[in-house]
Protein backbone atom coordinates (compact mmCIF):
# COMPACT_ATOMS: atom_id res chain seq x y z
CA UNK A 1 0.00 0.00 0.00
CA UNK A 2 2.88 1.96 0.71
CA UNK A 3 4.43 1.99 -2.83
CA UNK A 4 1.36 2.71 -4.31
CA UNK A 5 0.51 5.82 -2.44
CA UNK A 6 4.65 6.53 -3.11
CA UNK A 7 3.88 6.31 -6.65
CA UNK A 8 1.07 8.21 -6.72
CA UNK A 9 2.61 11.10 -4.90
CA UNK A 10 5.65 10.95 -7.50
CA UNK A 11 2.97 11.45 -10.22
CA UNK A 12 1.56 14.16 -8.31
CA UNK A 13 4.81 15.82 -7.87
CA UNK A 14 5.42 15.78 -11.73
CA UNK A 15 1.68 17.57 -12.17
CA UNK A 16 2.13 20.15 -10.01
CA UNK A 17 5.63 20.93 -11.38
CA UNK A 18 4.03 21.28 -14.89
CA UNK A 19 1.82 24.77 -14.64
CA UNK A 20 1.17 24.72 -17.95
CA UNK A 21 -0.22 21.15 -18.69
CA UNK A 22 -2.20 21.73 -15.55
CA UNK A 23 -4.09 25.14 -16.99
CA UNK A 24 -4.41 23.13 -20.14
CA UNK A 25 -6.34 20.80 -18.41
CA UNK A 26 -8.65 22.57 -15.95
CA UNK A 27 -9.10 25.96 -17.89
CA UNK A 28 -9.47 24.61 -21.65
CA UNK A 29 -12.15 22.36 -20.63
CA UNK A 30 -13.66 25.38 -18.54
CA UNK A 31 -13.40 28.43 -21.35
CA UNK A 32 -14.63 25.56 -24.10
CA UNK A 33 -18.12 24.93 -21.82
CA UNK A 34 -18.98 28.20 -21.44
CA UNK A 35 -18.13 29.26 -25.06
CA UNK A 36 -20.14 26.64 -26.53
CA UNK A 37 -23.16 26.74 -24.45
CA UNK A 38 -23.57 30.35 -24.93
CA UNK A 39 -23.42 29.91 -28.93
CA UNK A 40 -25.96 27.49 -28.26
CA UNK A 41 -28.43 29.09 -26.26
CA UNK A 42 -28.27 32.10 -28.17
CA UNK A 43 -29.36 29.89 -31.15
CA UNK A 44 -32.24 28.68 -29.37
CA UNK A 45 -33.04 31.94 -28.49
CA UNK A 46 -32.81 33.22 -31.79
CA UNK A 47 -34.95 30.26 -33.47
CA UNK A 48 -37.66 31.02 -30.69
CA UNK A 49 -37.89 34.54 -30.43
CA UNK A 50 -36.55 36.29 -33.82
CA UNK A 51 -38.73 36.26 -36.66
CA UNK A 52 -37.67 34.92 -40.31
CA UNK A 53 -37.75 37.82 -42.47
CA UNK A 54 -39.34 36.24 -46.49
CA UNK A 55 -40.52 37.89 -49.16
CA UNK A 56 -44.12 36.99 -50.55
CA UNK A 57 -45.09 37.80 -54.23
CA UNK A 58 -48.83 37.82 -54.94
CA UNK A 59 -49.77 37.54 -58.46
CA UNK A 60 -52.99 36.32 -57.48
CA UNK A 61 -54.83 38.75 -55.36
CA UNK A 62 -57.73 36.57 -54.35
CA UNK A 63 -58.89 34.69 -50.63
CA UNK A 64 -56.27 31.79 -51.20
CA UNK A 65 -53.54 34.06 -51.23
CA UNK A 66 -54.62 36.50 -48.47
CA UNK A 67 -55.18 33.41 -46.50
CA UNK A 68 -51.39 31.66 -46.90
CA UNK A 69 -50.45 35.18 -46.38
CA UNK A 70 -52.15 35.27 -42.71
CA UNK A 71 -51.18 31.70 -41.94
CA UNK A 72 -47.68 32.15 -42.47
CA UNK A 73 -47.78 36.17 -40.61
CA UNK A 74 -49.58 34.35 -37.30
CA UNK A 75 -47.02 31.55 -37.07
CA UNK A 76 -45.07 33.42 -35.28
CA UNK A 77 -41.90 32.01 -37.43
CA UNK A 78 -42.00 34.66 -40.37
CA UNK A 79 -42.02 38.15 -41.19
CA UNK A 80 -43.51 38.79 -44.39
CA UNK A 81 -42.18 41.30 -46.82
CA UNK A 82 -44.53 42.05 -49.87
CA UNK A 83 -42.55 45.28 -50.65
CA UNK A 84 -40.08 47.21 -51.14
CA UNK A 85 -39.09 50.74 -51.68
CA UNK A 86 -43.17 51.10 -51.25
CA UNK A 87 -43.52 48.90 -54.42
CA UNK A 88 -44.79 45.89 -54.56
CA UNK A 89 -41.97 42.88 -55.30
CA UNK A 90 -42.38 40.98 -58.60
CA UNK A 91 -40.77 37.04 -58.76
CA UNK A 92 -37.15 38.64 -60.47
CA UNK A 93 -36.64 40.92 -58.25
CA UNK A 94 -37.11 38.58 -55.03
CA UNK A 95 -35.49 35.66 -56.69
CA UNK A 96 -32.55 37.80 -57.25
CA UNK A 97 -32.39 38.87 -53.86
CA UNK A 98 -32.69 35.08 -52.15
CA UNK A 99 -29.88 33.78 -54.53
CA UNK A 100 -27.51 36.80 -53.51
CA UNK A 101 -28.43 35.68 -49.62
CA UNK A 102 -30.38 38.51 -48.15
CA UNK A 103 -33.41 36.69 -47.32
CA UNK A 104 -33.45 32.94 -47.16
CA UNK A 105 -36.88 32.09 -48.81
CA UNK A 106 -39.27 33.66 -51.67
CA UNK A 107 -43.14 32.18 -51.64
CA UNK A 108 -44.41 32.79 -55.58
CA UNK A 109 -48.48 32.87 -55.55
CA UNK A 110 -49.73 32.49 -59.62
CA UNK A 111 -52.27 34.54 -60.62
CA UNK A 112 -55.73 33.06 -60.39
CA UNK A 113 -54.85 30.52 -58.35
CA UNK A 114 -57.94 31.75 -56.07
CA UNK A 115 -60.43 31.45 -59.46
CA UNK A 116 -59.19 28.50 -60.47
CA UNK A 117 -59.45 26.65 -56.98
CA UNK A 118 -62.89 27.38 -56.87
CA UNK A 119 -63.67 26.10 -60.52
CA UNK A 120 -62.06 22.85 -60.02
CA UNK A 121 -63.51 22.75 -56.65
CA UNK A 122 -67.15 23.00 -58.60
CA UNK A 123 -66.36 20.79 -60.84
CA UNK A 124 -65.43 17.86 -58.82
CA UNK A 125 -68.56 18.35 -56.30
CA UNK A 126 -70.77 18.20 -59.62
CA UNK A 127 -69.31 15.59 -60.64
CA UNK A 128 -69.74 13.58 -57.63
CA UNK A 129 -73.55 15.06 -57.24
CA UNK A 130 -74.33 13.34 -60.73
CA UNK A 131 -72.76 10.42 -60.00
CA UNK A 132 -75.01 9.83 -57.07
CA UNK A 133 -77.99 11.39 -58.98
CA UNK A 134 -78.74 14.26 -57.37
CA UNK A 135 -78.42 16.64 -60.43
CA UNK A 136 -76.63 16.96 -63.95
CA UNK A 137 -72.91 17.37 -64.22
CA UNK A 138 -73.73 20.84 -66.06
CA UNK A 139 -69.72 21.03 -65.84
CA UNK A 140 -68.91 17.89 -67.57
CA UNK A 141 -67.67 19.35 -70.77
CA UNK A 142 -66.13 22.20 -69.42
CA UNK A 143 -62.51 23.10 -70.43
CA UNK A 144 -59.18 21.03 -67.88
CA UNK A 145 -58.00 23.71 -65.38
CA UNK A 146 -54.66 23.06 -64.97
CA UNK A 147 -52.56 22.50 -61.84
CA UNK A 148 -51.04 25.31 -59.91
CA UNK A 149 -47.46 25.55 -58.61
CA UNK A 150 -46.55 27.69 -55.69
CA UNK A 151 -42.85 28.87 -56.49
CA UNK A 152 -40.81 28.57 -53.11
CA UNK A 153 -36.94 29.95 -54.04
CA UNK A 154 -34.46 29.11 -51.28
CA UNK A 155 -31.22 30.69 -49.88
CA UNK A 156 -28.49 27.95 -51.19
CA UNK A 157 -27.40 28.37 -47.74
CA UNK A 158 -30.68 27.11 -46.47
CA UNK A 159 -30.32 24.08 -44.57
CA UNK A 160 -32.61 20.99 -45.63
CA UNK A 161 -34.25 20.77 -42.18
CA UNK A 162 -35.71 24.35 -42.66
CA UNK A 163 -36.84 24.08 -46.38
CA UNK A 164 -38.60 20.69 -45.30
CA UNK A 165 -40.60 22.91 -42.68
CA UNK A 166 -41.88 25.43 -44.54
CA UNK A 167 -42.88 23.25 -47.74
CA UNK A 168 -44.70 20.95 -45.32
CA UNK A 169 -46.45 23.95 -43.51
CA UNK A 170 -47.33 25.67 -46.94
CA UNK A 171 -48.60 22.41 -47.98
CA UNK A 172 -51.01 21.76 -44.51
CA UNK A 173 -52.51 25.14 -45.03
CA UNK A 174 -53.34 24.55 -49.16
CA UNK A 175 -54.67 21.19 -47.84
CA UNK A 176 -56.80 22.65 -45.05
CA UNK A 177 -58.14 25.51 -47.68
CA UNK A 178 -59.06 23.00 -50.50
CA UNK A 179 -60.87 20.80 -47.69
CA UNK A 180 -62.57 23.79 -46.69
CA UNK A 181 -63.69 25.20 -50.13
CA UNK A 182 -65.05 21.46 -51.04
CA UNK A 183 -67.24 22.03 -47.70
CA UNK A 184 -68.44 24.79 -48.60
CA UNK A 185 -69.26 24.11 -52.15
CA UNK A 186 -71.42 21.19 -51.32
CA UNK A 187 -72.87 23.57 -49.07
CA UNK A 188 -74.17 25.55 -51.48
CA UNK A 189 -75.24 22.73 -53.69
CA UNK A 190 -77.63 21.24 -51.09
CA UNK A 191 -78.62 24.78 -50.71
CA UNK A 192 -79.14 25.51 -54.38
CA UNK A 193 -81.44 22.18 -54.13
CA UNK A 194 -83.68 22.52 -50.97
CA UNK A 195 -81.72 20.67 -48.88
CA UNK A 196 -81.24 22.31 -45.34
CA UNK A 197 -78.13 24.10 -45.35
CA UNK A 198 -76.20 22.65 -41.85
CA UNK A 199 -74.73 25.84 -41.09
CA UNK A 200 -72.93 24.64 -37.68
CA UNK A 201 -71.23 22.29 -39.62
CA UNK A 202 -67.78 21.35 -38.22
CA UNK A 203 -64.36 22.46 -40.54
CA UNK A 204 -61.61 21.77 -37.73
CA UNK A 205 -59.84 19.43 -37.49
CA UNK A 206 -60.89 15.93 -35.68
CA UNK A 207 -57.13 14.47 -35.22
CA UNK A 208 -55.01 16.73 -33.57
CA UNK A 209 -51.82 16.17 -31.89
CA UNK A 210 -51.14 16.92 -28.61
CA UNK A 211 -47.24 17.40 -27.25
CA UNK A 212 -46.69 15.70 -23.72
CA UNK A 213 -43.39 15.99 -21.70
CA UNK A 214 -42.51 13.85 -19.58
CA UNK A 215 -43.27 14.98 -15.37
CA UNK A 216 -41.34 14.67 -12.51
CA UNK A 217 -43.05 15.78 -9.53
CA UNK A 218 -45.74 17.72 -11.55
CA UNK A 219 -43.13 19.98 -13.45
CA UNK A 220 -42.67 19.51 -16.84
CA UNK A 221 -39.03 18.90 -17.95
CA UNK A 222 -37.71 20.62 -20.85
CA UNK A 223 -33.78 19.84 -21.98
CA UNK A 224 -31.82 23.27 -22.42
CA UNK A 225 -28.25 23.65 -23.78
CA UNK A 226 -26.90 23.74 -19.93
CA UNK A 227 -28.25 19.79 -19.75
CA UNK A 228 -26.38 18.89 -22.82
CA UNK A 229 -23.10 20.70 -22.78
CA UNK A 230 -22.53 19.94 -19.30
CA UNK A 231 -22.13 16.27 -19.32
CA UNK A 232 -20.71 16.12 -22.69
CA UNK A 233 -17.81 18.92 -22.60
CA UNK A 234 -17.29 16.94 -18.90
CA UNK A 235 -16.35 13.86 -20.99
CA UNK A 236 -14.39 16.17 -23.14
CA UNK A 237 -12.30 17.08 -20.45
CA UNK A 238 -12.22 13.83 -18.30
CA UNK A 239 -10.70 12.02 -21.96
CA UNK A 240 -8.48 15.14 -22.66
CA UNK A 241 -6.49 13.29 -19.91
CA UNK A 242 -5.37 11.15 -22.26
CA UNK A 243 -2.70 13.27 -24.19
CA UNK A 244 -0.35 13.90 -20.95
CA UNK A 245 -0.84 10.71 -19.53
CA UNK A 246 0.31 8.90 -22.73
CA UNK A 247 3.07 11.80 -22.73
CA UNK A 248 3.57 10.62 -19.05
CA UNK A 249 4.25 7.16 -20.15
CA UNK A 250 6.37 7.54 -23.11
CA UNK A 251 8.79 9.48 -21.22
CA UNK A 252 9.00 7.35 -18.40
CA UNK A 253 10.30 5.68 -21.34
CA UNK A 254 12.08 7.14 -23.31
CA UNK A 255 14.26 8.24 -20.19
CA UNK A 256 14.93 5.66 -18.66
CA UNK A 257 12.58 6.62 -15.30
CA UNK A 258 10.37 3.48 -15.95
CA UNK A 259 13.59 1.18 -16.15
CA UNK A 260 15.11 2.85 -12.81
CA UNK A 261 11.33 1.74 -11.30
CA UNK A 262 11.53 -1.80 -12.06
CA UNK A 263 15.16 -1.95 -10.73
CA UNK A 264 13.66 -1.88 -7.37
CA UNK A 265 10.55 -3.99 -5.50
CA UNK A 266 8.08 -2.73 -7.33
CA UNK A 267 5.80 -4.46 -9.83
CA UNK A 268 4.19 -3.10 -12.86
CA UNK A 269 1.23 -2.94 -11.76
CA UNK A 270 2.12 -1.00 -8.55
CA UNK A 271 3.57 1.83 -10.94
CA UNK A 272 0.17 1.88 -13.18
CA UNK A 273 -2.05 2.44 -9.57
CA UNK A 274 0.00 5.51 -9.16
CA UNK A 275 -0.97 6.58 -12.08
CA UNK A 276 -4.51 5.87 -12.34
CA UNK A 277 -4.87 7.37 -8.35
CA UNK A 278 -3.47 10.25 -9.86
CA UNK A 279 -4.99 11.31 -13.07
CA UNK A 280 -8.92 9.91 -11.32
CA UNK A 281 -8.49 12.50 -9.34
CA UNK A 282 -7.39 15.28 -11.91
CA UNK A 283 -10.61 13.96 -13.56
CA UNK A 284 -12.94 14.34 -10.80
CA UNK A 285 -11.31 17.52 -10.12
CA UNK A 286 -12.58 18.27 -13.87
CA UNK A 287 -15.91 16.90 -13.04
CA UNK A 288 -16.80 19.17 -10.21
CA UNK A 289 -15.84 22.05 -12.04
CA UNK A 290 -17.76 21.57 -14.64
CA UNK A 291 -20.53 21.00 -12.26
CA UNK A 292 -19.73 24.29 -10.79
CA UNK A 293 -20.16 26.31 -14.19
CA UNK A 294 -23.37 25.24 -14.60
CA UNK A 295 -24.69 25.55 -11.25
CA UNK A 296 -22.75 29.10 -10.32
CA UNK A 297 -22.10 30.88 -13.53
CA UNK A 298 -24.35 29.93 -16.07
CA UNK A 299 -27.04 32.00 -13.85
CA UNK A 300 -25.08 34.86 -14.10
CA UNK A 301 -24.02 34.43 -17.85
CA UNK A 302 -28.11 34.48 -18.76
CA UNK A 303 -27.74 30.35 -19.10
CA UNK A 304 -30.24 28.07 -17.48
CA UNK A 305 -29.39 26.66 -14.21
CA UNK A 306 -27.51 23.32 -14.19
CA UNK A 307 -30.13 20.89 -11.82
CA UNK A 308 -28.39 18.12 -9.71
CA UNK A 309 -31.02 17.94 -7.08
CA UNK A 310 -30.49 14.72 -5.19
CA UNK A 311 -28.46 12.74 -7.83
CA UNK A 312 -25.29 14.03 -7.40
CA UNK A 313 -23.82 10.25 -6.20
CA UNK A 314 -25.02 8.58 -8.93
CA UNK A 315 -23.19 11.47 -11.11
CA UNK A 316 -19.71 11.38 -9.32
CA UNK A 317 -20.04 7.30 -10.32
CA UNK A 318 -20.52 7.62 -14.12
CA UNK A 319 -17.58 10.78 -13.93
CA UNK A 320 -16.08 8.15 -11.45
CA UNK A 321 -16.08 5.25 -14.24
CA UNK A 322 -15.53 7.60 -17.06
CA UNK A 323 -12.40 8.49 -15.91
CA UNK A 324 -11.02 4.91 -15.59
CA UNK A 325 -12.18 4.10 -18.98
CA UNK A 326 -9.87 7.65 -20.10
CA UNK A 327 -7.10 6.43 -17.89
CA UNK A 328 -7.04 2.88 -19.16
CA UNK A 329 -7.35 4.30 -22.35
CA UNK A 330 -3.99 6.64 -21.76
CA UNK A 331 -1.98 4.19 -20.29
CA UNK A 332 -2.70 1.63 -23.26
CA UNK A 333 -1.45 4.86 -25.83
CA UNK A 334 1.12 5.00 -23.65
CA UNK A 335 1.91 1.45 -23.57
CA UNK A 336 2.22 1.05 -27.57
CA UNK A 337 4.15 4.12 -28.26
CA UNK A 338 7.42 4.16 -28.87
CA UNK A 339 8.28 7.79 -29.39
CA UNK A 340 7.38 10.89 -27.85
CA UNK A 341 6.21 12.29 -31.39
CA UNK A 342 3.68 9.05 -31.75
CA UNK A 343 1.66 9.60 -28.62
CA UNK A 344 0.63 13.46 -28.58
CA UNK A 345 -1.18 13.56 -32.04
CA UNK A 346 -2.78 9.82 -32.03
CA UNK A 347 -3.86 10.89 -28.64
CA UNK A 348 -5.33 13.59 -29.68
CA UNK A 349 -6.83 12.59 -33.14
CA UNK A 350 -8.63 9.99 -31.07
CA UNK A 351 -10.21 11.91 -28.68
CA UNK A 352 -11.71 14.13 -31.42
CA UNK A 353 -12.84 11.15 -33.14
CA UNK A 354 -14.32 9.63 -29.80
CA UNK A 355 -15.83 12.56 -29.13
CA UNK A 356 -17.36 13.28 -32.69
CA UNK A 357 -19.06 9.42 -32.84
CA UNK A 358 -20.09 9.55 -29.36
CA UNK A 359 -22.22 12.30 -29.90
CA UNK A 360 -20.13 15.52 -28.42
CA UNK A 361 -20.43 17.35 -31.48
CA UNK A 362 -23.31 16.63 -32.91
CA UNK A 363 -26.01 14.61 -31.45
CA UNK A 364 -26.58 10.99 -32.24
CA UNK A 365 -29.97 10.96 -33.80
CA UNK A 366 -29.23 13.51 -36.49
CA UNK A 367 -26.43 10.89 -37.50
CA UNK A 368 -26.71 8.63 -40.82
CA UNK A 369 -27.87 5.35 -39.13
CA UNK A 370 -24.38 3.83 -39.80
CA UNK A 371 -23.07 6.62 -38.02
CA UNK A 372 -25.78 5.89 -35.16
CA UNK A 373 -24.44 2.25 -35.06
CA UNK A 374 -21.00 3.12 -34.87
CA UNK A 375 -21.04 5.18 -32.19
CA UNK A 376 -21.90 2.68 -29.73
CA UNK A 377 -18.27 1.95 -29.54
CA UNK A 378 -17.14 4.91 -28.38
CA UNK A 379 -17.01 4.90 -24.42
CA UNK A 380 -17.67 8.79 -24.64
CA UNK A 381 -21.01 7.64 -26.03
CA UNK A 382 -21.49 5.67 -23.21
CA UNK A 383 -20.84 8.41 -20.59
CA UNK A 384 -22.52 10.62 -22.46
CA UNK A 385 -25.85 8.25 -22.20
CA UNK A 386 -25.33 8.13 -18.39
CA UNK A 387 -25.46 11.61 -17.79
CA UNK A 388 -28.38 12.06 -20.05
CA UNK A 389 -30.01 9.48 -18.51
CA UNK A 390 -29.72 11.22 -14.45
CA UNK A 391 -29.95 14.97 -16.10
CA UNK A 392 -32.74 14.65 -18.62
CA UNK A 393 -34.69 11.18 -17.69
CA UNK A 394 -33.51 11.19 -13.29
CA UNK A 395 -32.53 7.60 -13.97
CA UNK A 396 -30.49 5.91 -10.69
CA UNK A 397 -27.95 3.97 -10.00
CA UNK A 398 -29.87 0.96 -11.78
CA UNK A 399 -30.27 2.68 -14.87
CA UNK A 400 -26.86 3.87 -15.61
CA UNK A 401 -25.56 0.19 -14.49
CA UNK A 402 -25.52 -0.94 -18.27
CA UNK A 403 -23.10 2.51 -19.15
CA UNK A 404 -20.92 2.23 -15.85
CA UNK A 405 -20.42 -1.67 -16.26
CA UNK A 406 -19.02 -0.72 -19.96
CA UNK A 407 -17.14 1.98 -18.90
CA UNK A 408 -15.36 -0.12 -16.70
CA UNK A 409 -15.03 -3.32 -18.46
CA UNK A 410 -13.17 -0.53 -21.33
CA UNK A 411 -10.64 -0.02 -18.64
CA UNK A 412 -10.03 -3.58 -17.89
CA UNK A 413 -9.33 -4.74 -21.26
CA UNK A 414 -7.22 -1.55 -22.15
CA UNK A 415 -4.99 -2.11 -18.46
CA UNK A 416 -4.72 -5.77 -19.34
CA UNK A 417 -3.88 -5.45 -22.48
CA UNK A 418 -1.29 -2.73 -21.61
CA UNK A 419 0.00 -4.91 -18.83
CA UNK A 420 0.42 -8.19 -21.08
CA UNK A 421 2.55 -6.36 -24.19
CA UNK A 422 5.42 -4.69 -21.63
CA UNK A 423 5.28 -8.11 -20.39
CA UNK A 424 5.80 -9.60 -23.77
CA UNK A 425 8.08 -6.67 -24.64
CA UNK A 426 10.02 -7.41 -21.52
CA UNK A 427 9.95 -10.91 -22.11
CA UNK A 428 11.89 -10.58 -25.69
Amino acid sequence: MRKLLMSAYKEMLLLVRDLGGLAILFVMPLVLIITVTLIQDSSFKIMNNVKIPILFVDNDKGDLSKTIQNNLEESDIFEIITQKDNIDLTEELARTAVLKGKYQLVVIIPKDITIDLQRKVSQNVSKILSELGVEEDTLRNKELISAKEIKLYFDPASQKTFKNAVMNSIDKMIAKIESKSIYSAFQEEFSEDGVENDSSLDEGNFITFKEINPKEGGEDIFPNSTQHNVPAWTLFAIFFIVIPLSINVVKEKSQGTFVRLRTNPVSYATVLGGKIITYLIVCLIQFLLMLAIGVFIFPYLGLATLEVGSNFIVLFLVALFSGLAAIGFGILLGTLAKTYEQAPPFGATAVVILAAIGGVWVPVFMMPQFMQTLSNISPMSWGLNAFYDVFLRHGGIVEVLPEIGLLFLFFIITVAISIFYDKKKRAV
